[in-house]
């Protein structure tokens, strides 16, 4: 039987060495053989191996021979794979990775065999672990994006890492990423076990060194953040400040998932706010707690700009609207006390018109998260030397992914025009899309302020784009401040770039008011 990578399975050895059975794992071991791939499995709870086997029993053609290989060790694992060998590993990030890294070089493991980590590592581990394990094997790292049902049926992969080792990896990767048409840049999708979809421009692409690619979808997950709360918010206007329904929302959210906000996320929260509670009847969202949960990756992306100097305050925004979510009691007791402004009745004209400036509002803030994320990674690839494609990028993004999105399509071309675009606001479409709709952003959000409904990430989104385009900041006067308490010093616009000047604040005779009129 041939695979995708164009090499004949053999009976007696397996392709891939596949460690960690979670639900990630067992839908990327199932995605690999749909692709003509055999695979050894291993797991150290070895339930989860006959879970897999099992499975694969299942969904194969009657009388075929099996696709899967359970394994008890990384002994046996090593012992089944063809040489020169690749093993992908799906366990949680940090020590786990360390400690199977460990156990095949125990086992045996060899310098030309390839180790793929595919958890969400902090990208600095992947960087410290090519170094750690030079030598005793090539240690490589793919990102991976889509969820479980990406991880099954074609995820968006980050890949990086020794270019050689890319080589080998390429054909397998591209094969289960998932695919686009390359005209419209819609996913083609198929969601049937052993019917994978093999045309389209493949979801999978090299990002550069080790760690680039984690950091890569590190950016994506800090974008989701954003991209996930925007809606929130706009959600929250509806609830709270038009006194709609969870299912009206609904209706309004798939109305604007067929145009320019189509995206996974879009549809997915039109299909959270229509479920029904099988408890109470009630709508599920009214009864799901509202304290948000994070794994740590949007802190990352926020810690990252903060260490680099890039505004991605919508970005961090998002972030702490889940901090503050986290303090139920605290608002509870805070909600007895404070007050806010007086709830307003609006007519149905009225609300139509206040959900149509909605509708600009999230799509106008979300091409400013976007070009936050970009903009972090530019300046990201810049202090750490990648050269990172951001058209292709934009590219795997179309599909698999969380963030996948119709508008990914607009960032993609625009990196193709200008691949020196110092940000997604500069390119021509954005900027006029911008100035065809920001008199509604911004109506939108001051009847969000009016209302009281807290909107942080929209807001914040509304702040840095007219800070990108303001010519003249008052950090001029910041930095007064600066060099007045702390001799910072400050540079003149009358004068070469670089050259630092003090006013000596604590002379007497130094010149008071002397501003003329």
């Amino acid at each position: 039987m041939q695979n995708d990578g164009g090499k004949l399975n053999s009976e007696a050895e397996c392709d891939i060495g596949f460690i960690g059975l979670g639900v990630m794992g067992n839908n990327l071991t199932m995605n690999l053989v749909d692709h003509g791939y055999r695979v050894a499995c291993f797991d150290l709870d070895q339930q989860k191996v006959e879970s897999i086997l099992a499975k694969d029993a299942s969904e194969r053609e009657e009388g075929s021979a099996p696709r899967v290989e359970g394994c008890s060790s990384y002994t046996e694992l090593l012992s089944k794979l063809k040489t020169p060998h690749c093993i992908i590993l799906s366990v949680p990030a940090g020590d786990p990775v360390d400690h199977v890294c460990h156990h095949l070089i125990d086992a045996g493991i060899q310098a030309d065999d390839i180790v793929v980590d595919t958890g969400n590592s902090l990208w600095t581990d992947s960087v410290a672990r090519e170094e750690k394990y030079k030598g005793k094997f090539i240690f490589f790292s793919t990102a991976v994006s889509g969820g479980e049902v990406g991880a099954r049926f074609g995820p968006s992969l980050m890949p990086s890492g020794n270019p050689y080792a890319w080589t080998r990896i390429e054909p397998i990767l591209k094969s289960i990423s998932a695919k686009v048409d390359p005209q419209t840049g819609k996913p083609i999708e198929s969601n049937t076990p052993g019917k994978p979809v093999k045309d389209g421009e493949p979801c999978a692409t090299y990002i550069g060194p080790v760690g680039a690619g984690h950091y890569v979808k590190m950016v994506h997950n800090g974008i989701e953040y954003a991209d996930m709360q925007l809606i929130c918010e706009a959600y929250h206007v509806m609830r709270q400040a038009l006194n709609m329904t969870p299912s009206d929302i609904a209706a309004v959210f798939r109305r604007w998932n067929e145009g320019k906000l189509n995206s996974y996320l879009m549809e997915i929260s039109a299909e959270v706010l229509d479920q029904a509670d099988p408890e109470t009847d009630a709508p599920l969202v009214d009864v799901i707690l509202d304290r948000a949960g994070q794994k740590g990756t949007g802190l990352w992306t926020a810690v990252s700009a903060l260490e680099v100097g890039s505004p991605a305050q919508t970005i961090t925004s998002a972030v702490f609207a889940r901090s503050i979510s986290s303090l139920k009691s605290e608002r509870v007791a805070a909600s007895e006390v404070l007050t806010g402004p007086s709830a307003t009745t609006y007519t149905a004209e009225e609300t139509t018109v206040i959900v149509n400036q909605l509708e600009q509002a999230l799509y106008c803030s979300k091409i400013c998260a976007y070009a936050q994320g970009f903009q972090l990674m530019a300046m990201a690839a810049k202090e750490h030397g990648w050269e990172l494609e951001f058209g292709e990028i934009a590219k795997i993004w179309r599909a698999g992914c969380i963030i996948r999105a119709v508008f990914l399509q607009s960032i993609s071309q625009a990196y193709e025009n200008n691949e020196e675009l110092p940000n997604l606001l500069l390119d021509p479409y954005f900027a006029e899309q911008i100035t065809q709709y920001q008199a509604d952003w911004r109506q939108s959000i001051a009847q969000a302020t009016i209302a009281g409904v807290p909107c942080p990430a929209m807001m914040s989104a509304l702040s840095y784009y007219d800070s990108y385009r303001t010519a003249v900041l008052p950090a001029n006067l910041l930095q007064g401040q600066r060099d007045y308490f702390g001799a910072h010093t400050y540079q003149r616009v009358d004068k070469p770039a670089g050259k630092k000047y003090h006013m000596e604040w604590s002379d007497p005779a130094r010149p008071q008011t002397t501003i003329k009129k």
